[in-house]
């Protein structure tokens, strides 16, 4: 059985849904010190399974579809220049890369480069590719387009910060012959094969036209060398993706994979109900509440697995009064995590204190998140200077009143909630605070260009994971990059770059706790939840297995036995989807 991810990122990206998925808001919270609220025992996750897999006398089977929720519209689907999960869900199918992952060893095997080697000194990487493979226009795929990607990822002018730190030390990419790359790094660096290996490969002869790369029309008609070839994208609606009949390697099962666009997070488990969606994401309530029934259980599957990320509130450093470490505390204090995890997420995750994934060694266990401590916060912002001179409820200082604004992508109305509750915490503590929400793109488009004084966001996470894309004062000023709140910290820098160059991972693991506690004092964010994914899928499909890590799961391993396939192989639908 294969278990590898076709197409994988090596990089940190942004996610919105799979963490506000916030169900009523708690009763009132009192002024004085709360008393811990801490979620107890094994997490109980009522009606789930492990993995689905297939009986006896089920073989795999080619046909049906698989139908898709997207909870957000990607601004682009490019690999180069996209920052979001949400185009990874696409694209992941339709592009590849010289190297694959193993979900279940978690080791590197070939894909488009059939072997590679690596010089003694860890600075040479020679990828030998494959002759046999031809972009979905039938043109050929070679050493051309592998240097053109690479190229186009270090051009400044490429939105690509994202990906640019992680090649910074790469001095030297060459073509060999039409199918042999060799490059050449400064300094060893621990993930360059990962980097390499995983590095977005796009079509030159399709892109090398004159066209503004980042506005290039591909980045919403992909042409790529993967099982599945895109069909159309109907904004707002959907996106259709079918398989790859002249594919080089192994093939999906499903003869199209649709996503859906659906950003309410009621509407997709109604739809799911309907027969609409095959696979569905669902809220702690909708978990525990709405689909522990009969019906539900005898047509679906519920699985519960680990998904390598945590949520954040970010500052903006840049603006005041966000660039003064005592009130970033401050504002961590006034937001009483404990209690929001126990009476709205039903304690199904953890809060987090600080930058990497909490189910790795990476993480510190001994720090432990800020307290909520409405006292000792408006003592902190009284130190910092923010005092209600005028008594009219407003703290100010130098002339001017605390007021600031949060920004958080539209069409989730439970995360509305969160930050309303937030609005009146922070009210009691003599602090203004207005909400914004913004359609994904747009809500992208304001964080790459700093228009925004604080952010509710999420990162997903990598297993191996380098911090410098996020937490490196060099990105701070640029637009575009992963810092988007402008943190800098020149001991971070120095242990994040000194931990690039580690290969030994205890030593690198205690570095990333140094850069834990810093990041944990300095509280550039406040630090939210890492939660378990929730998921229900038909019960048709089969061969479902979670990995722990990225992308979790090895999609064209799925199938539906030709006795249970709902839509025909030649496209129509036995029973049509519905819109």
């Amino acid at each position: 059985m294969s278990r590898v991810s076709k197409n994988w990122v090596w990089v940190l990206i942004l996610v919105w849904g799979l963490f506000w998925t916030f169900c009523t808001k708690p009763g009132p919270q009192k002024e004085e010190k709360a008393e811990p609220l801490v979620c107890s025992g094994e997490l109980n996750f009522p009606g789930a399974v492990e993995k689905v897999l297939p009986e006896k006398n089920q073989e795999p089977a080619s046909g049906d579809w698989l139908v898709r929720r997207l909870s957000a519209e990607p601004a682009t689907l490019n690999p180069i220049t996209s920052t979001d999960v949400y185009s990874e869900m696409v694209y992941s199918s339709v592009m590849e890369t010289l190297l694959e992952m193993d979900l279940a060893t978690q080791e590197l095997v070939p894909l488009l480069a059939e072997r590679y080697e690596i010089s003694p000194d860890k600075l040479a990487f020679t990828f030998y590719l494959r002759k046999d493979v031809r972009w979905q226009d039938d043109k050929p795929f070679n050493a051309d387009d592998v240097i053109y990607s690479l190229e186009r990822i270090m051009d400044p002018k490429v939105d690509s910060a994202h990906l640019r730190v992680y090649y910074l030390d790469c001095v030297e990419a060459k073509k060999l012959d039409d199918y042999t790359v060799r490059f050449r790094w400064r300094v060893p660096y621990f993930k360059a094969l990962e980097m390499l290996g995983g590095l977005p490969i796009a079509p030159k002869h399709i892109l090398y036209d004159g066209t503004d790369f980042n506005s290039h029309p591909f980045g919403r008609a992909l042409i790529g060398t993967g099982p599945y070839q895109m069909v159309s994208w109907e904004t707002g609606k959907r996106i259709e993706l079918v398989r790859n009949k002249d594919y080089w390697g192994k093939p999906g099962y499903f003869e199209r994979i649709i996503f859906k666009i659906i950003t309410d997070d009621n509407v997709s488990l109604q739809v799911f109900n309907q027969g609409g969606i095959d696979l569905v994401g669902l809220t702690p309530i909708q978990w525990l509440k709405q689909t522990n029934y009969s019906a539900f259980l005898n047509r679906a599957n519920k699985i519960a697995y680990d998904y390598p990320q945590f949520g954040y509130i970010g500052w903006n450093l840049r603006r005041p009064p966000f660039d003064d470490k005592k009130v970033r505390k401050a504002m961590t204090m006034l937001l009483n995590r404990d209690a929001i995890l126990k009476n709205i997420y039903f304690c199904l995750g953890e809060v987090v204190s600080g930058p990497v994934y909490i189910n790795t060694p990476y993480y510190d266990q001994s720090i432990k998140p800020l307290a909520y401590d409405p006292p000792q916060a408006k003592q902190l912002l009284t130190e910092a200077g923010w005092i209600d001179q005028n008594q009219d409820g407003i703290r100010e200082k130098d002339g001017r009143d605390f007021r600031f604004e949060l920004l958080i992508p539209a069409g989730n109305e439970n995360a509305e909630k969160l930050a309303t509750i937030f609005k009146e915490d922070l009210k009691k503590a003599g602090i203004e605070m207005g909400i914004r929400m913004l359609e994904w793109s747009v809500f992208l488009k304001n964080l790459h260009e700093w228009k925004f004084d604080a952010c509710m966001l999420g990162w997903a996470m990598d297993a191996n994971t380098d911090l410098y894309q996020i937490w490196h004062s060099s990105g701070a000023d640029v637009k575009g990059s992963s810092n988007h709140i402008g943190y800098k910290n020149p001991e971070v820098d120095r242990l994040i770059e000194e931990a690039r160059k580690e290969f030994d991972k205890e030593k690198r693991v205690q570095m990333y706790h140094q850069i834990h506690r810093i990041i944990a004092e300095d509280q550039p964010y406040t630090f939210l939840f890492t939660n378990k994914a929730l998921i229900a899928i038909d019960k048709r499909i089969k061969n479902v297995i979670p990995y722990p890590i990225r992308p979790s799961f090895k999609f064209t391993d799925w199938f539906v036995p030709v006795e249970l396939q709902k839509y025909s192989q030649s496209g129509s639908a036995k029973t049509p989807p519905k819109k």
